[in-house]
């Protein structure tokens, strides 16, 4: 999802030979001294940290995942002791004793004295200053708000009708693996691999990333199996974002093919689908290269605007008229079918479809 929504190819005025954001950011919030980096050797720190605090997830906290946690994950075993003497599980105490490996990075004085019987500042200080590609989030106290999962690699879009899709299509895609029963996972480290490449110019066209094949498990239902039968026996191999997203004969099935079979066994409204439909669409036609990202969009802009002198600034002028076609672009008065295709026109409400309703009572 990180190379399909690429958007930021320009930094400080150049244009960069990389499509995303995440190493820039991962770089911007390293606060790990040159010990906890492995540049020294450890005197006044108790850790060598091998990743900044804003990078992929670390580890697996369901045991289904437990043996793909290929990759040794550091924590703080005073922490994790307690939490098992609590009777946490060993994979989600693990977890949040790897969270408390690093100190805050901000810290407000009216949030230092807390009861933390009561309250939950002290934690989540902590939690949300360790950016992850997903991110588990306990339910608040006193709060009816349920556990959740952040999912956070995407990059924002231009327009209202990209972040729309993209939200249906990964919305879409955890109700088609609870609903099947599917097994996407992966090593860590594979995970970690998939990283780097989709961060790199044109991923989404060039790269190929780790993907699990046979994605069924034993209880799947006929309708998952059906649809997702593989020539071999082998479990990951490297797919294209478009195989990833449109399917492979005889390899992969492609996932949004998977939202379609789910959605055919649903009462949709005719709106609904139509909307959804459009979404996925556009989904589709980036993960092909019918379409460009973001990305490639804006370096395209950048690299024909007639005050670009092949010297990789970008000037005054071209970022004026980059920002004010973006403007445009976004509002609906700038028509940019290379980037989001022909028809845009959602037939959604304000208020949830009843069929919908019953999906989400599932």
């Amino acid at each position: 999802m990180l190379a399909l929504t690429a958007a930021s190819p320009l930094y400080r005025g150049y244009v960069t030979d990389v499509d995303a954001r995440w190493d820039v950011i991962s770089g911007s919030v390293d606060c790990r001294t040159e010990e906890e980096r492995g540049l020294k050797p450890l005197g006044n720190y108790k850790f060598r940290i091998p990743k900044s605090r804003y990078d992929s997830i670390d580890s697996y906290l369901s045991p289904h995942g437990d043996q793909f946690n290929d990759v040794p994950v550091l924590y703080d075993e005073a922490i994790y002791q307690q939490l098992r003497a609590a009777d946490i599980d060993h994979l989600l105490a693990q977890h949040v004793a790897h969270l408390f490996i690093r100190d805050t990075v901000s810290l407000f004085s009216e949030k230092i004295h807390q009861d933390d019987t009561e309250d939950t500042d002290h934690f989540e200080n902590i939690q949300s200053t360790n950016w992850q590609t997903m991110r588990f989030k306990p339910p608040p106290p006193h709060s009816s708000i349920g556990w959740r999962v952040e999912f956070r690699p995407c990059e924002v879009q231009i327009t209202d009708f990209e972040n729309a899709a993209i939200v249906c299509f990964v919305v879409l895609l955890t109700r088609v693996i609870l609903s099947y029963q599917l097994n996407f996972i992966i090593p860590i480290s594979k995970v970690d691999d998939n990283m780097k490449r989709a961060q790199k110019r044109d991923a989404v066209l060039n790269e190929k990333f780790w993907f699990r094949k046979n994605i069924t498990t034993c209880v799947s239902p006929p309708e998952a199996t059906s649809c997702c039968q593989t020539s071999d026996t082998d479990i990951y191999t490297s797919l294209s974002v478009n195989h990833i997203i449109n399917g492979k004969k005889g390899e992969f099935p492609g996932l949004i093919p998977l939202i379609n079979s789910y959605l055919s066994g649903m009462d949709v409204d005719a709106d609904t689908h139509c909307t959804i439909q459009q979404y996925l669409k556009l989904i589709q036609r980036r993960a092909a290269g019918d379409l460009h990202t973001t990305a490639s969009w804006i370096r395209d802009f950048v690299q024909t605007h007639p005050d670009y002198k092949q010297d990789s600034v970008v000037s005054d002028l071209i970022n004026y008229d980059l920002l004010s076609r973006i403007h445009g672009v976004q509002s609906g008065d700038v028509s940019c079918p290379e980037l989001l295709g022909t028809s845009l026109k959602s037939k959604t409400q304000e208020n949830i479809p009843a069929a919908m309703e019953r999906a989400e009572s599932h």
